[in-house]
């Protein structure tokens, strides 16, 4: 059985990161596979260096036909079973490019459709219908497209939650500069607590209500240095420049700090005593488990998929979405019983590392991957 896994580019994203990760350890496949990317991006030289086969198949202009002749070819050549598509065009693609072959076609839905115009929204459900499998990445995500699409084909539709490389998160604690705040320093009491939140200011995330929980915290009292480590999006930057705005409005520019995107995220995690996540449409949340992995008490609203990812709960506290004060309830008990709450994170750390690791992500494709090649 051979898979092969269409990529639209390998740019820098989460799909990318797991895809690579998948590749990295492909000696716990039940399969060989091969990846096929439409464009170059960050990430070239590092899947390149994997042990699977990478190659580049993409249109030519607007000849698509052309395209798909190509890619018919290339997939026949190398003779694949399965072609695992990452975005719904891709899907679209293999759909046609095997037409009276016997190669299946599965697609992995990432994200939302949120956006999405009405020929868009046409082309998901075509390819969901036309698609031999669509695995999804939580259980919430996929009643959204079940009730969104009206989809019927329940019995082809299934859940693969990501998998997590943990061993990146294992390393040693070393000093490492972080920015402080210069006023109200304890002397000989207890030093201010170190808390971050980790994800682009891109929609799907929320600092804003990151940034209003943070007043509420600091009006009853709490001293704290508090982390946002994410890029300033190109699109949107407005998402960035009112977290900004509100901090300078509010008295908080001294003890919140705006990292920008960091190539050391293991080693800033080890140096902070909880993560807060806000969020209005994760499909997942990788920074949510890399976090709990890490050992961090971790706090997040509950959105519908960070309480399913969360063990409903077991591995993270959480709070009301945009409800300070319920935030605020929560994390005092943190703030009352912070060794308690740690002991409990390196349980949760375990846990969580057993439920979503890289292996176990593989594992259930090999299970889907036989089921749909018997």
């Amino acid at each position: 059985m051979k898979i092969a896994y269409l990529l639209g580019s390998l740019s820098r994203g989460g799909t990318e990161t797991l895809l690579l990760d998948v590749f990295r350890t492909s000696d716990k496949a039940k399969y060989d596979f091969i990846g096929v990317h439409r464009k170059d991006g960050p990430y070239k030289d590092d899947f390149y260096a994997t042990k699977p086969q990478f190659v580049q198949c993409a249109p030519k202009g607007k000849n698509f036909i052309g395209y798909l002749r190509r890619l018919r070819k290339l997939l026949k050549k190398e003779n694949v079973t399965i072609a695992h598509a990452q975005q719904s065009i891709d899907a679209v693609y293999a759909i046609l490019a095997t037409i009276g072959t016997k190669i299946k076609v599965v697609q992995t839905f990432h994200g939302y459709d949120f956006g999405a115009n009405g020929m868009s929204k046409r082309m998901i459900k075509w390819s969901i219908k036309h698609s031999d499998a669509v695995y999804f990445v939580s259980e919430a995500q996929k009643q959204y497209y079940i009730n969104e699409y009206a989809l019927k084909c329940h019995d082809k539709l299934h859940v693969v939650y990501n998998g997590i490389n943990f061993s990146k998160l294992d390393v040693e604690k070393e000093p490492l500069e972080l920015p402080v705040s210069k006023i109200d320093r304890p002397q000989g009491g207890k030093t201010p607590l170190k808390l971050a939140m980790v994800g682009n200011f891109v929609p799907g995330r929320a600092q804003n209500s990151a940034c209003q929980f943070l007043k509420k915290i600091k009006d009853v009292g709490v001293k704290f240095d508090f982390y946002f480590v994410g890029k300033k999006s190109e699109a949107e930057p407005w998402r960035y420049d009112n977290c900004v705005a509100y901090c300078q409005e509010n008295g908080l520019t001294d003890c919140v700090h705006f990292l920008g995107g960091r190539g050391d995220v293991p080693q800033i995690l080890k140096h902070v005593d909880a993560f807060i996540y806000a969020t209005d449409h994760d499909t997942f949340g990788i920074a949510v488990i890399e976090a709990i992995a890490a050992g961090l008490p971790t706090f997040v609203n509950d959105w519908e998929v960070m309480t399913e990812v969360t063990g409903n709960g077991k591995w993270a506290s959480i709070y009301k979405t945009n409800d300070a004060e319920d935030f605020c309830g929560k994390f005092m008990d943190f703030v009352n019983n912070v060794e308690l709450y740690k002991k409990q994170a390196i349980t949760n750390a375990q846990e969580v590392r057993d439920a979503y690791s890289i292996e176990k992500h593989i594992e259930r494709l090999n299970e889907l991957y036989s089921h749909l090649h018997c």
